[in-house]
C-alpha cells in the first residue's frame, strides 16, 4: 500500500512468533497439535514473585515511573551484575525496558546509521537481523558450523570485521541452538575484539541461569575487562524466572549509551509496566531456590530430546550447553518424499509436512539462518516431548 513505509521492504514478520499464533489458530479449530515452537518456560511464574507483583497493586504502585526503571530495580540489578558477573553498573549505567526485544532494539536504535554493519552469528535468534535493518544498519553473518558445535571461531570473526564494523551481536547460550562459549572460548574471541577498537559488543545473556553441567558460563565484559566500555551486557527475567509475560529487561553499558537509549525509549513505550518492575525487583533480590530445579527439569528433557532425535532415520542432533533448544541436523531427509505425499526439499518443507501430517509444530532453520535443520523449544512437559518424538519419528521413519 502507498501509505506504507518502505522500511517494511527491510524486515519480515517474526517466523516464530508467526508459529506461536498457527499453532492456537489450529488448535482452536480442533486439531491435535503439539507445539515446540515457543521459547518460554511452561513453569508458572515462582510464588514469591508473583505475590510481590500482587503487593505492587495493592499498594497502589500503578502509576508511571522513571522512563527506563525505578532505583529499586536498577539496585538489585546492579547487585546482580556483581554478584553473578563480577561487573560493576551504578544506576546511571543501567536500562530497564519492556523485555529484552526493546532493549536490544533502542541500542540498535540508539546507534547505527545508513551503512554500519552488525555481525550476527548463524544461527541466530530470528529478530537480530531485522532489528539491524529497521535501525538503518546491515547485519552481516558469521556461520557457527554443526561441527564446530555452532561457535564462531576467532579467525572467522577476524575476517568479517570492516571499517564499517559497529557492532557484534552475541548471545550464549544460544537461541536456536543451546550452544554456550566458555570462558576460554570466548577469550579467543575477545582478544580480536580488543584489535578492533571501533567495534562494540552487544552481549545477550538471556539464558545466564540454564547452563548445565560441564558448562560455565561468563558474559564477555567480565573475561575481557579491556572490552567493558564498549560492551552492553543484556539480560532479563523471562527465561529463568518463567517471567516472559512480565516483560522485563535490563542491561548494564556505558553511561553515554544508556542515555542515548533512554531517549528512543522516551518517545516509544516510556517506562516498562510498574507492576512488573517490582516483582522483578523481587526476582532478582529474593530467593534463588527455584532455579537449580528449574535447570534439572530442563537437563531432563535436553536428554529426552536429544536421544528422541537421534532415533529418527535422516536427523542428527548435539547436544547443548544451555537454553531450552536443540538444533537438529535435516541433511539425511531432504530429496525424499513423506507418508503424506510431500517433496522434502529444504527445512521449511519438512517443518510444514510435519505439522500437517503429524500435528508437530516446530521452527525451520532458515528462519534463524542455518539450513538445514530445525529448532525444538523442549520447554513443555516430558509427556508432550515424548508424544513429540514418537511422531517425529513415525514421519522420519515414512520418508522414501
Amino acid at each position: 500500500m502507498p501509505f506504507l513505509s518502505a522500511t517494511l521492504d527491510r524486515v519480515k514478520p517474526s517466523p516464530t512468533v508467526a508459529l506461536t499464533g498457527l499453532v492456537a489458530s489450529l488448535k482452536a479449530e480442533g486439531r491435535d497439535i503439539i507445539g515446540l515452537g515457543a521459547g518460554e518456560p511452561d513453569f508458572d511464574t515462582p510464588d514469591h514473585i508473583r505475590e510481590a507483583g500482587k503487593r505492587a497493586i495493592e499498594e497502589g504502585k500503578t502509576r508511571y515511573t522513571a522512563v527506563d526503571g525505578i532505583a529499586e530495580l536498577k539496585a538489585a540489578i546492579s547487585a546482580k551484575f556483581a554478584r553473578d558477573n563480577s561487573l560493576t553498573y551504578t544506576p546511571d549505567q543501567i536500562t530497564v525496558g519492556v523485555g529484552g526485544k526493546q532493549v536490544l532494539y533502542n541500542a540498535l536504535m540508539a546507534t547505527l546509521n545508513p551503512g554500519d554493519e552488525v555481525i550476527v552469528p548463524a544461527p541466530y535468534w530470528v529478530s537480530y537481523p531485522d532489528m539491524v535493518r529497521l535501525a538503518g544498519g546491515e547485519p552481516v553473518f558469521i556461520e557457527g558450523a554443526m561441527e564446530n558445535g555452532f561457535r564462531i571461531t576467532p579467525e572467522q570473526l577476524e575476517a568479517a570485521i570492516t571499517p564499517r564494523t559497529k557492532w557484534l551481536i552475541f548471545n550464549s547460550p544460544s537461541n536456536p541452538t543451546g550452544a554456550g562459549y566458555s570462558p576460554e572460548a570466548l577469550k579467543g574471541l575477545t582478544e580480536v575484539l580488543e584489535r578492533h577498537p571501533h567495534v562494540w559488543i552487544l552481549s545477550d545473556d538471556m539464558y545466564e541461569h540454564i547452563a548445565f553441567p560441564g558448562f560455565q558460563f561468563a558474559t564477555i565484559a567480565e573475561v575481557a575487562p579491556a572490552l567493558y566500555d564498549r560492551t552492553l551486557t543484556v539480560n532479563g527475567v523471562s527465561k529463568a524466572y518463567a517471567m516472559t509475560g512480565w516483560r522485563i529487561g535490563y542491561a548494564g553499558g556505558p553511561v553515554e549509551l544508556i542515555a542515548a537509549m533512554r531517549k528512543i525509549q522516551s518517545q516509544s513505550t516510556s517506562n516498562p509496566c510498574s507492576i512488573s518492575q517490582w516483582a522483578a525487583v523481587e526476582a532478582l533480590d529474593g530467593s534463588q531456590d527455584f532455579l537449580a530445579p528449574a535447570v534439572e527439569t530442563f537437563l531432563r528433557r535436553r536428554d529426552l530430546v536429544v536421544n528422541g532425535l537421534n532415533a529418527c532415520a535422516g536427523i542428527t542432533c548435539p547436544t547443548p550447553e544451555g537454553a531450552f533448544y536443540v538444533y537438529p541436523s535435516i541433511a539425511g531427509c531432504l530429496g525424499k518424499i513423506s507418508a503424506g505425499g510431500a517433496a522434502i526439499g529444504n527445512d521449511e518443507d519438512f517443518c510444514k509436512a510435519l505439522l500437517e501430517e503429524e500435528g508437530v509444530a516446530v521452527v525451520f532453520g532458515a528462519a534463524f539462518g542455518l539450513s538445514p535443520a530445525f529448532r525444538v523449544s523442549y520447554a513443555t512437559s516430558d509427556a508432550q516431548l515424548t508424544e513429540a518424538l514418537t511422531r517425529i519419528q513415525r514421519f522420519c521413519a515414512g520418508l522414501s
